[in-house]
């Protein structure tokens, strides 16, 4: 036995290191042992683990079996027979009827602005107002040289008259008569030219009263009462979008406009417009225009819908998810689009039979219409199919419906 004393002396200290290194071996050959019983048992097979914990006696073969035999909770819907209609999809843009950008006729003082941005004004609404009173300065001038060149024509006509009739007597020569005849003809086209200049006159006055050439509803305006504008000045005073009715442009494959052409000739073709974020069915229009040729870059063809667009839920610049509804698929069998599953063989659905087991059931799908998928071959209509729970089950297994 070591004694106090001894732990100073080097030679009696060998024994204590020694024994200390053998618990440290000992100890790392535990950890070792424990962690490789520890994967062993998390990688056993799940029969193995549930055949541990079986019946009497260590029948794990039975315990597992046992489990494999719980009904698994699905949830299936019923396949129906109905009409589907065929349906093209894809995105397009809302333009206005008509979009027009208001400017000034003449040089003025905008005066008055009789409406507010965004503001909805029919045909003929008063915009603004420039300062008339060069323009009716302008009108009074026109009119008194109207006058002026009037009574002169009237004048000469007088004259030509008197120079005719003296004429016939042979009292003047035919070269004096031509004379004032000439006079005559300068005089009715300075009073034409005079009446023409004070209906231009009357017209610019009339351009100072700016006024909406549509029914729409307008944008921001760009001028402020007070400002002095020119005539045709590039820039706009306000801009007017007619969205009664409204278009929708968009563009579907080429390979469908056979198709599309089609059934255009028959009838009208009706298209729906829904935005991104409505729930709702947004609008419901017509097919009114298609493009002349197609577009090489992307392989699509250009199309245009009308909508009446009464209650301005399309709006000029928005983005639409577009549906053209071609025709009617009768009597076909349709299942929810979650049912489907894709396997090494293709496309199957699990179907449950009476006796709540699971039966794989190839299926070959025509398209799709929304959430629904048209199937065309594989099922009959009112086969229960699971829509949810597919990957808990294998075929032949006990299900129980929970919807």
């Amino acid at each position: 036995m070591l004694r106090p004393r001894d732990l100073l002396n080097p030679r009696a200290r060998a024994p204590v290191s020694l024994l200390a290194g053998k618990h440290r071996v000992l100890l790392r050959v535990a950890c070792i042992t424990l962690i490789g019983c520890v994967l062993l048992f998390s990688i056993a097979p799940d029969g193995f683990a549930q055949g541990s914990r079986g019946g009497k006696g260590g029948q794990g073969g039975k315990g597992g079996r046992g489990a494999a035999n719980v009904a698994v909770p699905v949830a299936v819907a019923t396949a129906t027979r109905r009409d589907v209609p065929f349906r093209l999809q894809g995105i397009g843009n809302v333009e206005p009827f008509s979009s027009v950008a208001v400017k000034a006729r003449v040089d003025g003082q905008i005066v008055e602005v009789n409406f507010r941005e965004g503001q909805e004004v029919r045909a003929g609404s008063v915009l603004f107002k420039i300062d008339p009173r060069p323009f009716e300065a302008a009108v009074r001038q026109s009119e008194a040289n109207a006058l002026r060149d009037a009574a002169e024509r009237d004048q000469a006509r007088s004259q030509e008259r008197r120079y005719f009739e003296l004429l016939q007597k042979n009292f003047i020569s035919k070269e004096a008569y031509a004379q004032i005849k000439t006079k005559a003809q300068t005089a009715e086209a300075v009073a034409q030219a005079s009446r023409a200049a004070l209906d231009n006159a009357k017209l610019n006055l009339e351009y100072c009263t700016v006024r909406s050439p549509i029914d729409g509803f307008t944008g921001k305006i760009q001028i402020s009462r007070g400002n002095l504008i020119k005539a045709n000045d590039s820039n706009a005073l306000v801009v007017l979008n007619q969205v009664h009715p409204i278009y929708v442009s968009f563009a579907l494959p080429e390979q469908r406009l056979g198709t599309i052409r089609r059934y255009m000739a028959r009838a009208p073709i009706a298209v729906e417009a829904t935005a991104p974020e409505a729930e709702k069915l947004a609008a419901s229009g017509k097919l009114i225009f298609i493009d002349n040729a197609v577009d090489q870059t992307t392989g699509t063809i250009k199309l245009r819908a009308i909508f009446p667009n009464a209650d301005n839920a399309l709006w000029p610049g928005q983005f639409v998810n577009v549906t053209v509804r071609l025709y009617d698929q009768k009597d076909v069998v349709v299942i929810p689009g979650q049912a489907v599953q894709t396997g090494p063989e293709g496309q199957f659905v699990f179907v449950v039979k009476r006796d709540m087991t699971t039966e794989v059931r190839k299926v070959v799908v025509d398209r799709t219409d929304g959430e629904d998928a048209v199937i065309g071959k594989g099922l009959e209509g009112r086969e229960r199919v699971v829509v949810r729970g597919q990957l808990r089950i294998a075929p032949g297994a006990k299900v129980t419906i929970r919807n």
